[in-house]
């Protein structure tokens, strides 16, 4: 990758992200598009690449009231989308649930309920990100995700002995079908990290790559320095994380469908494996006396 001039690395780049829609099946020409953009480099890289094939793409951001961070992440999208002539639909969080991530976070750990507020986060934008997507009659929700992400998760979820969660990884996510989930699938699948990186920076894309200041002290922070130290060490260590888990992920998903079916949130009316969904929960647990 490194002996390559920029012209050849940005075509090698897009075939890569072609080869992987065609191999996975994952968009087709008829679908309405919503990629799920941060203003980072993964998700605005997908929707320039998406935009540039000649899907029907468009554009959500969930505005996190991150402060500066995510001020800055605004209004980086915005300029990207208009110059792109992309059709662009902001969603603040405080608008949703009434607050922002990191109250919930402080209001849960005064409460004694200890979570990392990125797995907080990540339970609020999923919700948000399908229910919009539904509104807006999209067919595909793209995410950013790269092999970098993927390895991670897979590799987290074997620590934690959660390994039956792997099921919903892969190029499409998600395993049970249902009229109420928008298919969520990761066009950047085989991409590194450092290679989406290159992208962005070749052509330029108003983005920030210092990292989202909640996620500093993460666990999954940890994963990734150690899985880049090993990827040093051992050339192709992310791909064959990945590529061995593709192997086992038919037998995952069918085990994942006899643990349980799918249900309504009797709360909210969203489709979950339990009574109530997470985000339901978490502001049940809001709402619980000290």
């Amino acid at each position: 990758m490194a002996r390559m001039r920029d012209s050849e690395f940005t075509e090698y780049f897009e075939g890569k992200v072609r080869d992987t829609i065609r191999k996975h099946r994952l968009l087709s020409r008829s679908d309405k598009i919503i990629v799920a953009v941060s203003g980072g480099k993964d998700s605005t890289t997908a929707l320039y690449v998406l935009h540039k094939l000649g899907y029907n793409v468009e554009a959500m951001l969930i505005d996190q009231l991150l402060g500066e961070y995510s001020r800055t992440n605004k209004g980086n999208i915005k300029k990207f989308c208009n110059e792109l002539a992309v059709k662009l639909h902001i969603i603040p969080m405080r608008e949703e649930f009434g607050c922002s991530v990191c109250y919930m976070k402080d209001v849960l750990d005064k409460k004694g309920f200890r979570m990392n507020t990125c797995t907080i986060c990540g339970v609020m934008r999923r919700s948000i990100l399908n229910r919009h997507a539904r509104k807006l009659k999209a067919t595909k929700l793209v995410t950013g995700h790269n092999l970098d992400d993927e390895a991670q998760t897979f590799f987290m979820n074997m620590i934690h002995g959660n390994i039956l969660l792997s099921a919903k990884l892969g190029p499409t996510t998600g395993v049970i079908k249902d009229r109420k989930f928008i298919p969520r699938v990761k066009p950047l699948y085989y991409c590194l990290e450092e290679e989406t990186k290159r992208y962005s920076k070749i052509k330029n894309f108003p983005v920030q790559y210092e990292p989202c200041p909640c996620s500093l002290n993460s666990f999954r922070t940890m994963v990734k320095k150690n899985l880049n130290e090993l990827e040093k060490q051992h050339s192709g260590v992310k791909l064959n994380l990945a590529e061995g888990f593709l192997k086992v992920i038919p037998a995952l998903k069918k085990q994942y469908k006899k643990s349980g079916r799918l249900k309504e949130c009797k709360s909210c009316g969203e489709p979950s494996s339990q009574e109530k969904c997470k985000v339901c929960s978490l502001m049940e647990l809001m709402k619980t006396q000290k």
